[in-house]
């Protein structure tokens, strides 16, 4: 079992940057992909971008290609989520999560979830 927890959200203003952290517990760590998800009020939740298992593969939405960076530390069971250039559209709950199906977008395919770290990006 893999448990998740986000960090690193907050308030900031459009064009600057931000890194989410995710900090995972369990010793099967590095045998999960892990992906970010974010959902916005009244929005459904959205594939944000993941990477494999050994961080080989990764995989990115289009409205974040370019500016997002995922990465993953296996020795200290963390995922990041470097975001550059922020946009107000960017605003949302993000979610980190562990699944055996490598860099997959589908929300299903992931078994564990953090409870989520909220962005707010100002215009």
């Amino acid at each position: 079992q893999v448990q998740l927890v986000e960090f690193g959200g907050g308030l900031v203003q459009a064009g600057t940057s931000l890194t989410l952290s995710c900090a995972a517990s369990g010793r099967t760590f590095s045998s999960y992909a892990m992906a970010w998800f974010r959902q916005a009020p009244g929005k459904e939740r959205e594939f944000v971008a993941a990477i494999s298992w050994s961080g080989g593969s990764t995989n990115y939405a289009d409205s974040v290609k370019g500016r997002f960076t995922i990465s993953r530390d296996n020795a200290k069971n963390m995922v990041l989520l470097q975001m550059n250039s922020l946009k107000p559209e960017d605003s949302a709950v993000y979610s980190c999560a562990a699944g055996r199906t490598s860099v997959t977008t589908r929300y299903s395919d992931y078994t564990y979830w953090g409870r989520g770290t909220q962005v707010t990006v100002s215009s």
